[in-house]
């Protein structure tokens, strides 16, 4: 393939099943989005359910929307990180003095499956460290800036979906039309 080939455009000249079953792509060991132009040589591999890192990616970007609509429902609140897990995801979340528990599940799961419904697109975006660390200065949230400051300069990216952003190396799926239900465990 020519340079700025993306893993949809790989996927679909494989089979039109392939391209509709895709979640993400694998490109020299890392998860990257389908529509993600790839520039190098590169060994690649089209990513599905039936995969683990597909699995991830999913669960990853779940995890996305999970923390939109937490920060939709609960203004203020101060996101960690909310990573994929064996069976699923989390996001690590200080609610400050907001009381959040069991009652709060179902009013969460019903605005994730809003915004999930929406087709939200992970946009990638590579960020500055000083305008990273800015940005979550700004939102007062000091386990971001903290993430930030392990960070090389020139390696940090944002991922945008809907109203959301978020610090995030990527790995997702085309959109969130993908997910079709979720559970809120604990």
């Amino acid at each position: 393939y020519e340079a700025g080939i993306t893993g949809l455009k790989i996927a679909k000249d494989i089979s039109e099943g392939l391209a509709r079953n895709a979640l993400a792509i694998n490109v020299n060991g890392q998860t990257w989005e389908l529509n993600r132009t790839i520039h190098t040589d590169s060994a690649v591999q089209i990513l599905t359910w039936r995969d683990q890192e597909g699995k991830e990616a999913m669960w990853h970007s779940s995890a996305h929307i999970l923390a939109e609509a937490l920060e939709s429902l609960y203004p203020g609140i101060k996101l960690g990180f909310g990573p994929p897990i064996e069976r699923g995801f989390y996001y690590d979340v200080d609610f400050g003095d907001t009381h959040f528990g069991e009652a709060d599940y179902a009013k969460v799961e019903k605005k994730f499956m809003e915004l999930a419904k929406s087709g939200e697109t992970f946009e990638r975006k590579e960020i500055s460290k000083s305008d990273a660390i800015a940005h979550y200065q700004n939102k007062g949230n000091a386990y971001k800036v903290e993430l930030i400051d392990g960070l090389e300069d020139g390696d940090i990216t944002f991922y945008h979906s809907g109203d959301f952003v978020d610090l995030c190396k990527g790995g997702h799926i085309p959109n969130s039309k993908v997910i079709k239900a979720v559970k809120i465990l604990n």
